[in-house]
């Protein structure tokens, strides 16, 4: 607000020096008829409020300057009741205006007839003259407003970059350093004044902001690492180039973001909808049950775990169940599928590149899957599909708990839990010499066997239950269950995909299914055709098969009934009456254990 009051001690001044120049009393009055400023007689009553200023009241009211001769005989004066014996024997009243609004009047004041004479031997010229004034004032006013207003607007903006997660640092066209945020002092361990007038690289060493100033170009969410007084800075930089009024470079103001914190920050809203627990796995038959104890018990520790089992019996799940369980829920977990992306590119995946690593490498490098995970969880699905290369530098992580880079020489610590996953016999790809035993039994200090669906058939409708009415729900549809006949096809189908096959046929159902119910016409024609071809088989009549395809599906069946495992296939090889040496030799001729 415009106030006379600001500039009180220049309004002082000003009137001494006019009074001593023109040998008259000088009086400024506010708007609220409060005496700022005054010479002589009333130099006493500076601060105190006029009684009655009914001179001063018409000059704020109309904004126009008025001269009297004769106080207490002007029309102004007719109301005052020192009407005709006015102690002030002349006087000028000049407004002093600031954005078109009077704040104040500004007065020429003659007592005696010396001072009278002064004041009515050139009027006009004094008048032009005291208006003059009034604008010195008025401008001095505002002056002193956007003074006041840069500085509020200072004190808000200290406050806005005090209030942001983010260190914010900027720097003049000098690189002397101009700003340094609360947060600043926080990621760098030093107070906003023993850096704050100092050149930046005197003050914070290798922050690249000269770079920018000498460029002129700013840059996004660029990685450095920033020595500072002992300590190694991994951070998140953003800088823009502060330009002037010509387009040349006044400066930089830079954001700073901790590597890690802003790792955990994305991840977070990458998979926050895709948080899974115990309770989000189906199921309640026995072995179900049994593994979802053992993964529970298993997700407390920091161990690396390997789940096992074939594909779509729900590996991926059971890996965030046990995350979500464990101390590190609230970090990443980070999945990544080792037999979808090619092995070239699957290191760089993995461990991250340095800039320059190889044609196309992103400028300012990437951070791997290793990285984006520390503090938390990292999933690799698939792992029998990695390559030996991989296999050997994989190993090293899990020894050394760092990485290096692809094309970087700098080593990373990573604190993660490994659970990995595969559909593969492990233990046998160990002994063809496709997988490294050292990394196995690294991998699998807790083995995890993931059942397949045919052997928890008992759990098959209360999965069909809930994706039909997942699936009714988001194709707006309103289906109240499986016909008698849909469900036995469901139960009598051995469900070779497992789970993510029954997704897939409770999806097409749905889609097909016109009705209240799901019929068997609804349902996929593999499930129909499975019963169509056992009722075709002649009554009391055995398939023939040769005895090799017969010795195979035998053996196959033991194993997935006993495991895969060491002590499964011992176990098999009992029930079949044949000798471990024996099973391993069949094993490896019908190609075993391939595909699983």
């Amino acid at each position: 607000m415009l106030s006379l009051m600001q500039v009180k001690e220049t309004e002082q001044r000003v009137s001494d020096a006019i009074a001593a120049a023109l040998k008259v009393e000088v009086e400024i009055i506010d708007a609220d008829l409060v005496r700022v400023a005054g010479t002589g007689q009333v130099r006493a009553g500076v601060g105190n409020r006029l009684l009655r200023g009914l001179v001063n009241k018409h000059v704020l009211q109309t904004g126009e300057p008025v001269f009297i001769n004769e106080p207490g005989f002007h029309s102004i004066c007719l109301k005052c009741p020192l009407s005709g014996t006015c102690f002030y024997r002349a006087y000028i009243v000049y407004p002093i205006k600031a954005e078109d609004k009077v704040i104040g009047t500004i007065s020429l004041v003659a007592f005696d007839e010396e001072q009278k004479k002064n004041l009515t031997a050139n009027t006009e010229t004094l008048i032009d003259f005291v208006g003059r004034m009034a604008d010195l004032i008025a401008s001095k006013v505002l002056e002193r407003e956007m003074v006041r207003e840069k500085i509020v607007m200072a004190g808000k903006l200290e406050a806005v970059l005090d209030s942001v997660y983010e260190g914010v640092l900027a720097i003049d066209e000098r690189g002397v350093i101009t700003h340094f945020n609360r947060t600043a002092e926080r990621m760098f361990g030093i107070k906003k004044e023993n850096v704050m007038g100092l050149p930046v690289k005197e003050a914070l060493g290798n922050v690249p902001l000269l770079d920018v100033l000498r460029e002129g170009k700013g840059f996004n969410a660029r990685e450095y690492f920033i020595n500072f007084h002992g300590k190694r800075l991994h951070l998140l930089v953003t800088a823009r180039l502060i330009r002037s009024g010509d387009n040349t470079g006044a400066g930089v103001v830079a954001t700073f973001r901790d590597f890690r914190e802003a790792q955990k920050l994305a991840y977070q809203i990458i998979t926050a909808q895709d948080m899974l627990d115990f309770n989000d796995i189906i199921g309640e038959s026995k072995a179900i049950l049994e593994v979802k104890a053992k993964a529970a018990k298993i997700a407390r520790s920091n161990s690396t775990v390997l789940i096992v089992g074939e594909s779509g019996t729900g590996k991926e799940v059971f890996a965030r169940a046990i995350h979500t369980a464990s101390a590190h829920s609230h970090k990443p977990f980070v999945p990544i599928n080792c037999g979808a992306i090619p092995e070239h590119l699957l290191e760089s995946e993995l461990f991250g590149y340095e800039e320059g690593a190889f044609t196309g490498a992103r400028r300012g490098g990437k951070p791997g899957k290793f990285e984006l995970a520390n503090g938390g969880t990292i999933f690799l699905d698939e792992i029998g599909n990695m390559s030996l290369y991989l296999q050997a530098k994989l190993l090293r992580v899990l020894q050394e708990r760092q990485i290096e880079r692809v094309g970087g020489t700098q080593v990373i610590p990573v604190d993660i839990r490994v659970i990995a996953a595969t559909n593969n016999d492990l233990q046998d790809m160990v002994r063809r010499g496709r997988f490294r035993e050292d990394l196995y039994y690294r991998l699998s200090v807790i083995p995890l066997v993931i059942p397949p669906l045919r052997e928890r058939r008992e759990d098959i409708p209360r999965l069909l239950d809930h994706y039909m009415r997942r699936f009714s729900r988001l194709l707006g549809k309103k289906i109240e269950g499986f016909s008698k006949e849909a469900l036995e096809l469901c139960l009598e189908y051995p469900w070779p995909g497992n789970i993510r096959e029954l997704i897939n046929a409770v999806e097409y159902a749905i889609n097909l299914e016109e009705g209240p119910r799901i019929l068997p016409e609804s349902l996929p024609p593999r499930l129909r055709d499975e019963k169509e071809k056992k009722r075709s088989l002649p009554v009391n009549t055995v398939e023939i098969k040769p005895l090799e395809q017969l010795e195979k599906e035998v053996i196959s069946r033991a194993l997935e009934l006993y495991g895969w495992t060491d002590e499964g296939k011992m176990r098999a090889a009992a029930a079949l009456g044949i000798s471990r040496a024996t099973i391993y030799r069949k094993i490896n001729k019908y190609r075993l254990g391939e595909t699983k």
